[in-house]
């Protein structure tokens, strides 16, 4: 018969404090995200307090002076009493001017292109409500996000193709279709000047196009090479995804957390602390701890010295991060010197474990300080990430290796330095390669090549 009984058991467990867990975070957070997690800290906890914040105080400054300047100026220029006569401002003239001039606009999206051009058709209005659907229905690209007959009713399908087809004539030409096949298509149809049997190629022969078979497009429509070729110089003038030119994404910017340059030499690792506020902690926490006439209740001083405990290891995991981030960059610099004196050619393979092993920390810890962070450098911004790349075995007695990134630049560098007319194909680069000791396959050129967003040799 089996029963339970009670057996003691002791082990060792390791517990992450509610400290240690945010110190692991700020490892992690970006100098953005780190500015909001600061300001988070301020409102939740009294006992910290901002000292210094170089990246607003000088634009407060100015608006504020800026401000208090124009006050009453513009209370009686904007007055209706026809008594008054403000001296003439020649500097405040041209402020205004400028700023007029300056006002950032909002780009015009594809949607609102489009109609602009749907109200000027002289239709009835079941036909401008069904076509400013159809518009609605656009991505970005152009292209339909659903099928247009599920936008309809059954009694109005019979007027989509009409409609479809005024759309489709809208600037830019090739918009309100399926796919990039169908907008080629449409642009061919709308461009006089388009060779014959263009439309044939696009529709029955773009993967060979792409293939850039020439002679077996030749020989199936029977076509000298030379037609094909003046085929191909003009679907090089379309645009497969119409609509991109109307795209309305905001740009993304990076800001880099460090910057390092070469001075005399050495390199100067520079922290972009100026982005960062200067905390410290509020003086009335302080005063209440230190003055020993003063008594306060139990609940208050517990809450006193939580939020100053609280403050005070905020501050230090802010240090903590910024001295871990040097420290790491500072053992990518040493183990990348060719790349940060020579160029992006010159990347060496390098691992998480060989800058955990260099700085004594955990291979997570380095892993975590690298995420999202970008360094600016004499060859531009690059994130920390970018320095850590595999290695691919070389050729050769020297047994010298290469970084994939490395690799990448110098397959770059093949493409853009090729100019005596023909196009690199991508086993002709792997030959390139080969001889300067690098050993790749071809399918590996093309896919480090669409990493680098370069079209194949017939898209060149």
């Amino acid at each position: 018969m089996q029963y339970q009984k009670p057996v003691i058991v002791q082990q060792q467990k390791m517990k992450l404090s509610p400290q240690m867990y945010q110190s692991i975070q700020m490892m992690a957070l970006p100098i953005q995200e780190l500015k909001f997690r600061i300001q988070e800290e301020i409102e939740k906890n009294p006992a910290l307090e901002i000292i210094e914040d170089r990246s607003t105080i000088s634009i407060d400054a100015e608006r504020q002076k800026e401000n208090e300047r124009q006050e009453e100026r513009e209370y009686f220029e904007n007055s209706s009493d026809p008594g008054f006569s403000g001296p003439l401002d020649y500097e405040a003239s041209d402020n205004k001017r400028k700023f007029i001039e300056g006002v950032l606009t909002r780009s015009e999206s594809l949607h609102e292109h489009l109609l602009w051009q749907l109200r000027l058709q002289p239709i009835s209005p079941d036909e401008f409500r069904i076509g400013e659907l159809l518009i609605q229905n656009l991505n970005d690209s152009g292209f339909h996000l659903e099928d247009p007959r599920k936008l309809v009713s059954e009694d109005e399908v019979r007027l989509l193709p009409g409609i479809l087809e005024i759309i489709q004539g809208f600037d830019p030409v090739g918009t309100c279709t399926s796919d990039y096949r169908e907008a080629l298509l449409v642009q061919i149809k709308y461009t006089p000047e388009a060779p014959e049997h263009a439309d044939t190629v696009v529709k029955e022969y773009l993967e060979l196009l792409e293939k850039d078979k020439l002679e077996e497009i030749s020989k199936k429509l029977r076509l000298p090479s030379g037609a094909i070729e003046k085929i191909l110089s003009f679907i090089k003038t379309l645009n497969p995804y119409p609509g991109s030119q109307y795209s309305t994404s905001p740009p993304q910017y990076v800001i880099p957390d460090l910057m390092v340059k070469l001075k005399e030499g050495e390199f100067v690792l520079i922290l972009n602390d100026e982005e960062i506020p200067v905390l410290g902690i509020n003086p009335f926490f302080n005063d209440l701890v230190r003055k020993k006439e003063a008594k306060p209740e139990q609940e208050l001083k517990q809450y006193v010295n939580k939020n100053l405990r609280e403050a005070k290891w905020f501050i230090r995991s802010i240090k903590q991060r910024n001295d871990t981030l040097q420290k790491i960059a500072k053992a990518i610099i040493e183990f990348q010197r060719d790349f940060f004196i020579k160029g992006p050619r010159y990347l060496i393979p390098l691992t998480l474990k060989d800058i955990a092993d260099e700085v004594s920390v955990h291979e997570t810890t380095v892993s975590r300080i690298a995420n999202a962070k970008y360094i600016q450098t004499e060859w531009g911004i690059f994130p920390l990430k970018y320095f850590f790349t595999n290695s691919i075995s070389g050729t050769g007695s020297s047994g010298s290796r290469f970084s994939k990134e490395g690799v990448k630049h110098i397959i770059k560098e093949l493409i853009a330095d090729h100019k005596d007319g023909t196009r690199l194909s991508d086993q002709k680069i792997a030959d390139l390669l080969q001889k300067q000791g690098i050993q790749l396959a071809r399918r590996t050129v093309a896919k480090y090549r669409k990493e680098l967003d370069i079209l194949s040799s017939y898209g060149r």
